[in-house]
């Protein structure tokens, strides 16, 4: 029995990210996913003024730094128990769901299908069509998703000023009001891309996709042409002629947090939203309302100073504590929830919401690398749907406030979170605040819940387990892997955090 170590440093991630596995035969028996780098935006925050979080954390990641913006907002919000207005929640979903279809369709067509148009499928009847659509920076759907990506981004930048790292919301509010000229440039931008959307990336009417609502339903529509022939159509065509609809399972427990949170209805407890969220549990099928007390994270083996067990973020902590002779790998936490291994993302926001077609293909396959990619794709129509839904309620509330100015004294001591689903998932914030500066900052990003390494219990990871017996065909170039966790999207970037204090760490050879 042949057995090797292979060790992946893998591109096309957000941040740095490497693969070890240990193969028998050219299958995965063991893996650990490593964070590479360390930041510490959890030490920066201690000791600063709470409203310093609207500034920093946004910070955190160059892709998905709305979402860090709005969890960061909503953690002040619910430590002082303000209200928001409605137009205000309007505004900040409106954002956060055009940073969320610009990096759906940024992830699927500039990072996953690019493992398509590689040599290992020189000799693959699907591989011109790939490379026409999805060779970087030449294919005709790579080019035209960065101009439309650009093009929804505009909706950010018309209410934060800016795009990444804006800093437009506050407790309370939002500092720009709607208006019509705001709303027209935002309708504009939003039917440019669904119109694009729906003759590039599915190949039929919106409401002709959104009626599809049985396994079956959608299989037949991948036979005809008009939906063979679409980014999505061709996706799928060789996601799953490459196997990809039954690799990749890993945890069979989803998360959500909830999606798009309610306007007519948020404020405390903070808990409406539009998309319900929840657990999904993978041993009875059931979906259970979400406790966030049962969230906790494990440092076991982690680079952290070590406590035993998990904790809860608002008794955790982040101290680093590089011990490269012992059996911690990686600078990334393993969240838990009680003891159950999650995994978060698009699939677990939609089938905890009960969107029907996502519904369907899980109960008559399950989950699946194909499955979180394609639900990727799916949600950015969700998305644009529930974008159009703010904007419209925003023109009907044009005059109503956008700001409420927290009252005199309320700003004090007390203990916050807030949780948001991000393009890659679940995003909680959790903060603590003493004498009027913040005594603790916790960030469980939604990558750190995938990419966790093994618990105190030996548990692998979701991303871990979702490696385990496959067959690498070539140790070399181990496509596969590529394929399974880019179905992901990775994001290092968040997951990890390095201070540049100045000195290096070295790292033994």
């Amino acid at each position: 029995m042949a057995r090797i170590d292979v060790n992946i440093d893998l591109n096309r991630v957000e941040g740095d990210l490497e693969i070890r596995l240990t193969l028998e035969d050219n299958v995965v028996v063991d893996a650990r996913t490593v964070g590479t780098l360390y930041r510490g935006f959890e030490q920066i925050m201690v000791g600063r003024s709470p409203r310093d979080a609207l500034v920093v954390t946004p910070r955190v990641c160059g892709i998905c730094g709305t979402a860090h913006l709005y969890a960061s907002a909503l953690a002040l919000e619910q430590a002082w128990q303000l209200p928001v207005p409605a137009n205000a929640t309007r505004i900040r979903n409106l954002c956060l769901l055009a940073e969320g279809i610009q990096s759906d369709l940024r992830q699927s067509f500039l990072y996953f299908t690019p493992d398509f148009c590689v040599p290992r499928y020189q000799n693959h009847p699907l591989l011109a069509d790939c490379m026409a659509a999805f060779e970087p920076f030449k294919g005709g759907i790579h080019r035209e998703t960065l101009q439309m990506t650009r093009r929804i981004l505009e909706i950010v930048a018309v209410f934060g000023g800016q795009w990444p790292h804006s800093s437009y919301m506050l407790p309370g509010g939002v500092v720009a009001p709607p208006d019509a000229r705001r709303l027209l440039i935002c309708r504009s931008a939003l039917e440019e891309v669904r119109q694009w959307y729906e003759r590039r990336v599915i190949g039929v009417a919106v409401d002709e996709w959104l009626a599809l609502d049985s396994a079956a339903a959608y299989f037949a529509l991948l036979e005809q042409p008009r939906h063979a022939n679409s980014a999505l159509g061709l996706l799928s065509r060789m996601s799953r002629d490459l196997n990809l609809h039954r690799l990749g399972v890993g945890t069979p427990h989803m998360l959500s947090y909830g999606a798009v949170c309610d306007p007519d209805r948020w404020g405390p407890p903070y808990d409406a939203h539009l998309l319900s969220g929840g657990i999904f549990d993978g041993d009875s099928g059931r979906i259970e309302a979400l406790d966030q007390a049962l969230i906790n994270e494990h440092v076991r083996h982690s680079w952290f100073r070590p406590y035993p067990g998990g904790l809860h973020p608002w008794s955790g902590e982040t101290v680093p504590d590089y011990q490269p002779e012992s059996d911690r790998y990686t600078w990334a936490k393993a969240p838990r929830y009680g003891d159950k291994v999650m995994q978060t993302g698009p699939l677990a926001e939609l089938l905890i919401a009960g969107d029907p077609l996502i519904t369907a293909l899980h109960a008559a396959e399950g989950g699946s690398a194909w499955l979180r990619q394609f639900a990727r794709v799916h949600r950015a129509v969700i998305g644009m749907l529930n974008a159009r839904q703010m904007l419209d309620e925003l023109a009907v509330h044009l005059d109503e406030p956008h700001f409420l100015s927290p009252p005199k004294g309320s700003e004090g001591d007390g203990q916050g979170y807030g949780m948001v689903m991000a393009a890659r998932g679940a995003l909680g914030h959790w903060l603590k605040i003493q004498d009027g500066v913040l005594e603790k900052y916790q960030i469980i990003t939604p990558t750190a819940w995938s990419a966790s390494p093994r618990d105190s219990a030996g548990q692998l990871g979701h991303w871990e387990s979702s490696l385990l017996g496959l067959t690498v065909q070539d140790p070399d170039d181990p496509v596969e892997i590529g394929h399974i966790i880019r179905s992901h999207d990775p994001c290092l970037v968040c997951t990890v955090h390095m201070l540049d204090s100045g000195k290096r760490l070295r790292f033994a050879p």
